[in-house]
C-alpha cells in the first residue's frame, strides 16, 4: 500500500508528464455534494484527511491544505506537515496561498466538473494579477495515478412513495415548469443529487449516509424531463413511477445532452453546479441563465406529511437513543467500552426498530479529548477506552424512510467537574435561548445566533462551528438554504429567512482542547406564533427532538427560573412520547431522568 507522501509525489510527477505546475484538489465530486461517494474522496485519498469540508494545491516543491475552524487539530492529526502546509480558511483562500508560492508563468490545473463557475473566476482573476494561469484539465491527475479507484456505486433507485414524499412528483416538476416560464427559459439543469431525489420522489444508496442516486436531469418548460442515470440501477418499480413523461439516459450521456441547447436558454444553479456544465451549454450554443434552483426551497419547507414522519422518526429514534442512554451510564463506569463499542451498541438499538434504513452520517462516538473535536471521526487507530472522570460525547442520527434524525447527547462517565457542570449549562443556557426564541418573517439564521453563545460569552467562551444546518426528509442530515451560524462563517453562504416548515438543528458547544468536548442537539421545526396583542404572525421553533438531557451535568443555580421551566417542562414531554416504546426497566430510568429539577 502507498503511503500518502508517495501518492504526493506520484502526483508531482503525473503533473510533470502533462506539463502543469500544480493542481487543485476539492473535497467535493461532480454534483457539489458535501458528502461524496468513495470513488470521489479524491481529497482523502491524496492526504489522509477525513474532514468534511476541505481543499489541497499541490505545486513541484510544496503543497497546502486548507480547512476552517473545525478542523484545526483533526488536520493536524491526520496530515502530515512534513509534506503539507496547513492553512487556515477564512483567513487566508487558496488563490491567496497559490499567488504567493506559484512561480510567475505557472500553469495550475483544476477539473473543471469538481469546482462552481464563480470561484473559478475568482481565482482566476486573484491568480493573473502574479501571472499565474489556471487552465481546466481534460483528465483529472489524481484518477491517473489512484490505480485501485472505487467504481461508483451501483445500487437500484427506490421510490420514495406520495404517502412519504406528500407531493407527487409530477406535481413538482409542474411547478419547476411554471418557474421556467416566469423565467423565459427553456430548461432547467438539475445536477445536485438531493434535489434530482427528492423532484423524482426517488431515493438511492450510492454516497454513505446520503439516500441519493448519482445521476443527472433536465427538467423542460412542458414539464416533461430527461433523467440521466446507469440503466442498471434502474427496476421495473421505478420506471412505472417515473412514467412516460421521464425521459431515461444513461448518466454518461449527460455531457453530450447539453451541447443540443443551440439558441435555447438553459437555467442553472451557479451555487449547485460545476463549471463544466455552464461550459458545456454555452459551447453548444446555448444561453446559460444564472438562478437559484427552484426545488431548494419548497425541499426545505417541509410539507404537512413530510412534517408528520419526522415526528414519527424522531420518536422511534428517541426511544432507541434513551436506551443507549441508559446502558451507556451502565455498562462504561464498568468499565470495557470504547468508543467503537459505543457506537455500535448505539446502531443495535436502532437497527432494533426494524425501520433504520441507514445512519444519517458516521457517529461522533467521543470520550475525553476526542470529544473536543467537533467533527471526530472515530477509527481502529483513533479509538479510546471510555474511561471514569470522562465526559462522553455521542453525536448521530438515523435515515428512515419518513425522516432523517440528528441529535447529540452528553454524559459523564463518574462524576462530573464543577467546570464541567458550568460549561454544560452555559451550553443549554444557549440552547434553550435558541429553542425559546420569537422573530419576525425575514428573519435569518446569522441573526439568531448570538443567542446560542451568550451564555458562552459572558464567560469569555465561544465555539467555533454553526449553530444549526438544515435537515432533508429522509435526504442530507446537512441541508441548505437556512443555517444558523455567525456571519460569514465558512460555508454559510448568503443569509437565508428562516421559513415555516424548514427544520433546523440547534447544537451550541463548548470544546476544551485535550480534555473533553460537549455539545446539545435538538432538531428544531419552524412554525408560525400569534403574539397576543401583537400586529402582525411572528415565528418560532418546536422542537423535534425527544431525548432526555443529563441532569447530573445541570447547574441549576447558573439556571432562571424559566429556563428551569423549559428542561422540566421538554422532559415532561419525552417521558410522556417515549414511555410507550419502552420496556418496564428503560421506562423507569428515563423517568427518574427526567425528573422537574431543583429550585
Amino acid at each position: 500500500m502507498t503511503t500518502h507522501a508517495d501518492r504526493l509525489a506520484a502526483l508531482r510527477t503525473q503533473l510533470a508528464t502533462v506539463a502543469f505546475d500544480g493542481f487543485i484538489v476539492p473535497l467535493t465530486d461532480e454534483h457539489m455534494s458535501e458528502y461524496v461517494g468513495s470513488y470521489a474522496q479524491r481529497l482523502a485519498w491524496l492526504t489522509g484527511f477525513a474532514g468534511s469540508a476541505g481543499c489541497a494545491a499541490v505545486l513541484a516543491e510544496r503543497a497546502a491544505i486548507f480547512t476552517d475552524g473545525r478542523y484545526t487539530i483533526q488536520v493536524r492529526e491526520q496530515v502530515d506537515a512534513a509534506d503539507w502546509d496547513y492553512v487556515g480558511v477564512p483567513e487566508d483562500s487558496v488563490a491567496g496561498w497559490l499567488a504567493g508560492h506559484a512561480p510567475a508563468g505557472a500553469r495550475i490545473g483544476y477539473d473543471p466538473w469538481l469546482h462552481p463557475r464563480g470561484t473559478i473566476e475568482e481565482w482566476r482573476t486573484a491568480l493573473a494579477r502574479k501571472d499565474v494561469t489556471l487552465v481546466a484539465v481534460a483528465a483529472n491527475p489524481v484518477d491517473a495515478i489512484w490505480h485501485d479507484r472505487p467504481a461508483p456505486s451501483p445500487a437500484p433507485l427506490i421510490v420514495q412513495p406520495d404517502a412519504l414524499a406528500g407531493v407527487a412528483s409530477a406535481t413538482k416538476r409542474a411547478a419547476v415548469a411554471d418557474w421556467l416560464g416566469e423565467e423565459r427559459a427553456d430548461a432547467f439543469v438539475v445536477a445536485a443529487l438531493d434535489s434530482i431525489a427528492w423532484l423524482f420522489n426517488v431515493r438511492g444508496s450510492d454516497v454513505e449516509h446520503t439516500p441519493v442516486a448519482l445521476s443527472y436531469a433536465i427538467v423542460h418548460a412542458d414539464g416533461t424531463a430527461d433523467l440521466f442515470v446507469a440503466p442498471e440501477k434502474l427496476g421495473a418499480a421505478v420506471r412505472e413511477h417515473l412514467g412516460n413523461a421521464v425521459r431515461l439516459h444513461d448518466r454518461t450521456a449527460f455531457a453530450d445532452a447539453l451541447a443540443q441547447f443551440a439558441g435555447k436558454t438553459v437555467a442553472i444553479d451557479p451555487a449547485l453546479t460545476v463549471a463544466a456544465i455552464f461550459d458545456a451549454v454555452e459551447a453548444g450554443g446555448g444561453t446559460t441563465l444564472a438562478r437559484r434552483d427552484p426545488t431548494v426551497v419548497p425541499r426545505a419547507c417541509k410539507n404537512p406529511v413530510e412534517i408528520a414522519g419526522h415526528r414519527a422518526a424522531s420518536l422511534r429514534d428517541g426511544a432507541a437513543v434513551t436506551r443507549f442512554l441508559r446502558w451507556i451510564a451502565d455498562a462504561a463506569p464498568r468499565g470495557g467500552q470504547t468508543e467503537l463499542s459505543a457506537a455500535a451498541q448505539l446502531l443495535r438499538f436502532r437497527e432494533q426498530t426494524g425501520l433504520l434504513r441507514d445512519l444519517s452520517f458516521d457517529t461522533i462516538s467521543a470520550t475525553g479529548p476526542n470529544g473536543a473535536l467537533p467533527h471526530y471521526r472515530v477509527t481502529e487507530e483513533s479509538n479510546r477506552a471510555i474511561e471514569r472522570g470522562q465526559l462522553y460525547l455521542i453525536d448521530s442520527g438515523g435515515q428512515y424512510d419518513d425522516g432523517t434524525t440528528d441529535l447529540t447527547r452528553v454524559v459523564p462517565i463518574g462524576a462530573p467537574t464543577p467546570e464541567m457542570r458550568d460549561r454544560y449549562t452555559r451550553v443549554l443556557k444557549g440552547h434553550i435561548a435558541l429553542a425559546t426564541a420569537v422573530f419576525p418573517h425575514g428573519t435569518t439564521g446569522a441573526q439568531l445566533d448570538a443567542l446560542a453563545r451568550g451564555a458562552l460569552w459572558q464567560a469569555g467562551l465561544d465555539y467555533a462551528h454553526g449553530t444549526g444546518h438544515g435537515v432533508g426528509s429522509f435526504l442530507s442530515v446537512h441541508e441548505g438554504p437556512a443555517r444558523i451560524a455567525k456571519p460569514g462563517y465558512p460555508g454559510a453562504g448568503p443569509s437565508e429567512p428562516l421559513r415555516p416548515g424548514m427544520i433546523l438543528s440547534n447544537e451550541p458547544g463548548y470544546y476544551k482542547a485535550g480534555a473533553y468536548g460537549i455539545r446539545i442537539e435538538n432538531l428544531l421545526l419552524v412554525v408560525p406564533r400569534t403574539i397576543a396583542g401583537g400586529e402582525a404572525e411572528m415565528l418560532a421553533f418546536e422542537t423535534l427532538t425527544l431525548a432526555p438531557l443529563d441532569p447530573d451535568l445541570i447547574d441549576t443555580a447558573l439556571l432562571s427560573a424559566s429556563e428551569r421551566h423549559w428542561v422540566d417542562d421538554y422532559h415532561a414531554i419525552v417521558a410522556r412520547e417515549l414511555a410507550p416504546l419502552l420496556d418496564e426497566a428503560d421506562r423507569t430510568w428515563l423517568e427518574s431522568r427526567c425528573s422537574p429539577l431543583p429550585a
